[in-house]
């Protein structure tokens, strides 16, 4: 399934640097759901804590959540270079990106890259093409390695990190409490302030969870760049829960915006339907969204074609009221950053 990117962001904002959030929550506050959430609903903006979450939300509503856990998926290569390791695509091969390496982290590599890299254990990486055919960052690859790739990521390799992270934080900062699944480059990060006490809290309050699969690639998207193919599993028992919910009265709230894109994949005519494979789908305000009544998500860069997603589900002024407001109050940017709960506009 398949939309035509139209950009479509409010109107023209920058990010100043020191609203990058460097270091995780709980090193800078007192855990992982020490952060801030803006709500974006019918009353229009509230300032909470993530904490606040549960209260937000109503008995019969329901979250689903991504189930992909992070891959260590950064490789050191020759010649200062670095490889993520980001999606696998059809036919066993890999589309990858090659940056610099600069640091704990690496920057972006402004020339083309040489045909192979080497890599630790005599491992290498052939770069067959462009990934989208015409010479962009990503590449399709041939990865040659001595043992199964997970397995050599979990020996050679570290998580993704951009220049903003300045201290080598561990793989396991780079999980949620849900991820089960291994096969993400980077963290489905709108999940990373759940805790097991607010997973119970939700429970007994009537707020179900559901899950899904859907293995994200690198997230460093150009601002001229469509998503690239990424993989997807919506089992039979969430498509269930998601029509129970909304005929009943209830909202889906999605946590993070791979789980909308894989939800609304396969959703048609208001259902959701179980489906797996690669996913395509780029969600702008002229997709009518079929299943998705709210989201808990990240703050995005100007460029980022997320922010038409989010216009799609919560109309243009109230993205572009949210991230005024934002901006102006100091939320952080990025994986270890603050969150957004918007509703559609059909709840408000």
């Amino acid at each position: 399934m398949r939309a035509t990117l139209i950009p479509e962001t409010p109107s023209r904002f920058d990010v100043p640097q020191n609203l990058a959030a460097i270091e995780p929550a709980e090193v800078r506050g007192s855990g992982r759901d020490d952060v801030r959430l803006l709500v974006a609903g019918g009353d229009g903006l509230s300032h909470q804590r993530f904490a606040d979450l549960p209260q937000n939300l109503q008995p019969g509503d329901l979250l689903v959540v991504n189930t992909s856990a992070t891959l260590p998926a950064a490789l050191r290569a020759s010649n200062g270079l670095e490889v993520h390791i980001s999606t696998k695509a059809p036919g066993g091969n890999w589309v990858v990106e090659v940056r610099v390496a600069h640091g704990v982290a690496s920057r972006p590599l402004k020339e083309l890259p040489p045909p192979t890299l080497h890599l630790a254990g005599g491992g290498r990486v052939d770069l067959l093409r462009p990934s989208n055919g015409d010479g962009g960052r990503l590449w399709l690859a041939r990865v040659e390695v001595d043992r199964p790739l997970y397995s050599y990521l979990a020996l050679h390799g570290r998580p993704i990190r951009y220049p903003y992270i300045t201290e080598p934080w561990p793989i396991e900062a780079y999980q949620t409490i849900f991820g089960t699944v291994p096969g993400s480059a980077e963290m489905p990060s709108a999940a990373r302030p759940f805790t097991h006490e607010m997973v119970t809290e939700l429970a007994v309050g009537g707020v179900p969870i559901a899950p899904i699969v859907l293995h994200t690639g690198v997230s460093s998207l150009e601002s001229d760049e469509d998503p690239y193919p990424e993989w997807y599993r919506i089992p039979e028992h969430t498509a269930l829960l998601v029509n129970a919910t909304r005929r009943a009265g209830g909202r889906v709230i999605a946590v993070g915006t791979t789980v909308v894109r894989a939800l609304e994949t396969t959703a048609a005519h208001g259902q959701a339907h179980a489906g797996r494979g690669w996913t395509d789908l780029v969600i702008t305000s002229h997709h009518d969204i079929n299943v998705v009544d709210g989201l808990i998500t990240g703050w995005h860069e100007p460029d980022s074609t997320h922010l038409a997603m989010l216009n799609a589900i919560a109309g243009h002024g109230v993205v572009t009221d949210s991230y005024a407001a934002a901006l102006d109050a100091g939320y952080l940017w990025h994986e270890f950053g603050d969150l957004h709960l918007i509703l559609s506009r059909r709840n408000t």
